[in-house]
């Protein structure tokens, strides 16, 4: 591929190709096989695509081949840092071209061969919402915990709700919150198992009503750790 590129050249046109290396702990990321992986490679797209945005680039984001997860790291880094002038591109390649093109065997292809670009439609939040681009430069896990808290302060029924509880059930509210499951809140909160389903009743019914839930809808602990796990500036209340 890179003497393809020769001289910043492609078939006679300007054209540069650089490699962008993801590295982990310093060291080059040989495959995506855990978390910290999915992060260094996260974090590269993130970082390219930020400094790219800053230079002014208009950007064509074209997702061929590689890690599935890699293609979803760069979509969602794309859907925070591109704007409506940005284009993402899936180039479909048919499975006899491919298996032609194994190991870099073939490099070029005619039109007739079937190769051609799919423009694929995302919406650029950060377009909207510009602190999500700020967002973009931390790690996922942060910029995460930011964006639930940001959804927990800007949700009024949040705060409807906590207001409505006991002492007893906003401690159990906040456990779930914290991420426990129930039989981890029991012993959190030295009380018992049915002790917590009967304040997680309680927290729920309040739920139902705060977001006009169907009362055959279902629910349960995940609900509450899903909307109230940013909800962080409600435990100051009296």
């Amino acid at each position: 591929m890179q003497q393809e590129f020769a001289g910043d050249q492609y078939a006679g046109r300007r054209c540069r190709l650089r490699r962008v290396p993801i590295l982990l702990a310093g060291a080059p990321l040989a495959d995506i096989h855990d978390e910290a992986g999915a992060e260094a490679t996260g974090q590269t797209m993130r970082t390219l695509l930020g400094d790219l945005k800053r230079d002014g680039e208009r950007l064509h984001l074209c997702l061929s081949g590689g890690r599935r997860m890699m293609a979803l790291l760069a979509l969602s880094a794309a859907a925070l840092l591109c704007d409506h002038q940005d284009r993402i591109w899936h180039l479909y390649t048919p499975d006899a071209v491919r298996q032609q093109a194994a190991g870099g065997a073939l490099m070029h292809v005619a039109p007739a061969a079937g190769v051609q670009l799919i423009q694929t439609p995302i919406v650029p939040w950060g377009a909207y919402f510009p602190a999500l681009r700020t967002l973009a430069q931390t790690s996922m896990q942060a910029a995460t915990a930011q964006l639930r808290h940001l959804a927990a302060t800007a949700d009024p029924a949040c705060g409807e709700v906590y207001d409505r509880l006991s002492q007893r059930q906003r401690a159990v509210l906040r456990a779930f919150a914290e991420g426990l499951r129930p039989d981890e809140v029991a012993a959190a909160l030295h009380i018992t198992l049915s002790t917590v389903n009967s304040h997680k009743s309680a927290i729920l019914a309040e739920c139902r009503v705060a977001w006009a839930l169907a009362e055959d809808a279902p629910l349960d602990y995940r609900f509450v750790r899903e909307r109230f796990a940013g909800a962080t500036h409600l435990w100051e209340r009296v």
